[in-house]
């Protein structure tokens, strides 16, 4: 059967779906209204008799109410600031599409994971690029995993899921794994309902699979601004029009007037990546995106009032809709987007991938799998050889914050409250966690702080201060939280007066040129190795940069202990590229700063 639903499905609309913003009367009588025409829609299907009929016009119909529900919620969702970061700074450091590909495809690895089980050993395909939605890879691309050759000489084929009646060795994708759905688990099988030992198993030793990546010809940057709107802005065959820009989103038309590349085949890759940036000069998230044209929707709209008029579904029909969709998508030469962001924006930059001209790359895959413990007892380092160098654009934003100051670190706390248990009524003291936090480490003690709760008066001021037992509340500075319990309260708080301490590192930095590295600093290719006497982990960090002044992205990094609960002997730092610097980091000094509060509480629900 065709599937009327192909061109919606591209909506991109996970994202967009998962928002939940509230919602003014007028959009309240929006959101009965589409309730309304979907409860409708679905009792109209109870009445179509044809299966397949019935199964086309839910898919086509049930995609459009998604997009209506998709522009409510990202209509009506609060306008707060939420920052990334700039999702084509990587093919900027390549010199054409091309080299970020063949960056992409010999820069993957295969780690096997450590396990607690006897029966299944997990597989981690890993990415030299980390992407989140909806800032995926920008080029079409597909991997496709064959199978596993363990170490006895035998090949496991690849199988879409795990078998429960098949009872050999398996090789199918992770079930437990949703934040790496690459992963795959090679599943041995139980004797008797007992687990066999997994060390007498034969062994993964290598994954076979194939990769298709399509490069774009050339990748285009518009900046544009309210002074852009209707006046499109055209460089050789590509033209992009920004029809509006409002507050938190804007409407954007592209048009190439050079058909795709025949190498891009059926694809129909998203030509438009959208990025936006606040008077801060930031980037910000997208909150969701609609790629439908009010043209194309109501091409969808009439294909689905005509399907509704049928009885039963038949080749002619599916003929001519299928007719319909091609002519029309034939006289489409616009792209169209309507991109939404957290945020109030400033500046748009649009970004055209040119796929007119395009660049298949395939290769067959024949990857060794490699075990790199976190903690390892091994006394000699492990290779771990790179061909590609990849840079950590994130580092310089996050090593900032080796300079917090006390008051930075006062104003980025926010308080929230939870009354919902009497007992356990909470307030948590949080900030963002930064490079300081991380190298406070484990070490925060602190003496006792004070914390006074108070009534209120007659106006609803801070009133008399309440007498209470010991263990009536309780400060937990290394969480940030205070809980109290109301059930020992004499009477109802409300108000909290008292300090919480907060831990702040001095750090001191420095450069290390790896041609004079100190003693306790080797380099072996690509990975450096840390003596943990000399440098321990818990006040020590080690950042790394090329030649061209970028810091290097960290792959992994294994400690090496003298017994599995012992001293740390030495730590090795695995990098994509060839070290040419060192930036150390070194807590010197662990500071309490005294974050004063008061708190008007919450009353619980009742009181």
């Amino acid at each position: 059967m065709m599937d009327v639903r192909s061109p919606l499905a591209g909506f991109g609309l996970c994202a967009a779906l998962l928002l939940a913003g509230g919602c003014s009367p007028s959009d309240e009588k929006k959101q009965a209204t589409l309730e309304e025409k979907t409860a409708q829609f679905e009792q109209s299907l109870d009445s179509i008799q044809d299966p397949k009929l019935r199964d086309a016009i839910a898919d086509l119909g049930g995609s459009l109410l998604l997009l209506e529900r998709a522009q409510l919620k990202l209509a009506n969702k609060p306008i707060e600031p939420e920052y990334g970061e700039d999702s084509l700074a990587l093919l900027k450091h390549y010199p054409t599409p091309q080299a970020l590909v063949d960056t992409y495809i010999n820069g993957l690895f295969v780690l096997r994971k450590t396990s607690h089980s006897d029966y299944l050993t997990d597989l981690q395909p890993v990415f030299p690029f980390n992407f989140n939605l909806p800032d995926q890879f920008p080029f079409p691309h597909s991997l496709e995993w064959q199978s596993v050759t363990l170490s006895n000489h035998k090949v496991i084929p690849f199988q879409p899921e795990w078998s429960e009646t098949d009872p050999g060795i398996q090789l199918s994708p992770s079930s437990s794994n949703l934040t790496n759905p690459d992963d795959l688990t090679v599943t041995y099988p139980f004797i008797d309902g007992i687990e066999t030992e997994n060390k007498s198993q034969p062994q993964p030793v290598s994954l076979k699979g194939t990769v298709e990546v399509i490069a774009p010809g050339n990748v285009l940057t518009f900046d544009l601004s309210t002074k852009d709107v209707g006046h499109p802005r055209t460089e050789g065959a590509i033209s992009v029009n920004l029809l509006r820009l409002e507050k938190n989103y804007a409407e954007i038309e592209l048009t190439n007037s050079q058909p795709l590349a025949p190498q891009v085949g059926d694809e129909s890759p998203n030509p438009l990546l959208v990025q936006a940036r606040n008077s801060t000069g930031q980037f910000l998230t997208r909150s969701g995106s609609i790629n439908e044209s009010a043209a194309q929707v109501a091409f969808y709209q009439k294909q689905l009032a005509e399907m509704q008029k049928q009885k039963v579904w038949s080749d002619a029909l599916e003929k001519q809709l299928s007719d319909e969709q091609k002519a029309f998508e034939h006289q489409q030469n616009t792209h169209y987007a309507k991109v939404y962001f957290n945020g109030l924006i400033d500046t748009l930059q649009v970004n055209v991938l040119d796929f007119s001209k395009a660049t298949v790359t395939r290769k067959d895959l024949d990857l060794p799998v490699l075990r790199f413990d976190k903690n390892s007892l091994e006394k000699t380092v492990q290779a771990l050889p790179m061909p590609v160098t990849v840079y950590d654009d994130g580092a310089a934003d996050w090593l900032k914050d080796a300079t917090l100051t006390e008051d930075q670190l006062k104003n980025s706390v926010t308080i929230s409250q939870s009354v919902e248990d009497a007992s356990a009524a909470t307030i948590v003291f949080d900030h963002p966690f930064t490079f300081n936090d991380d190298l406070v480490g484990a070490e925060r003690n602190s003496t006792e702080s004070p914390v006074t709760f108070f009534t209120a008066d007659e106006k609803g001021e801070r009133g008399e201060p309440i007498e209470l037992p010991t263990e009536a509340f309780e400060l937990n500075p290394a969480r940030g939280t205070l809980t109290y319990d109301l059930t020992l309260f004499p009477e109802n708080p409300a108000y909290v007066v008292g300090s919480i301490p907060l831990f702040l590192a001095t750090i001191e930095k420095n450069q290390i040129d790896v041609g004079t590295l100190p003693k306790g600093l080797s380099l072996k290719d690509n990975a450096l190795v840390v003596d943990q006497k000399a440098f321990p982990s818990d006040s020590w960090r080690f950042y790394a940069k090329d030649a061209s002044g970028h810091y290097l992205k960290e792959i992994l990094a294994v400690s090496h202990r003298a017994a599995e609960y012992g001293t740390a002997l030495f730590d090795v730092h695995y990098f994509y590229g060839q070290p040419s610097a060192l930036e150390s980091y070194q807590r010197t000094e662990l500071n309490t700063v005294q974050y004063g509060f008061e708190v008007k509480l919450d009353k619980p629900e009742g009181k």
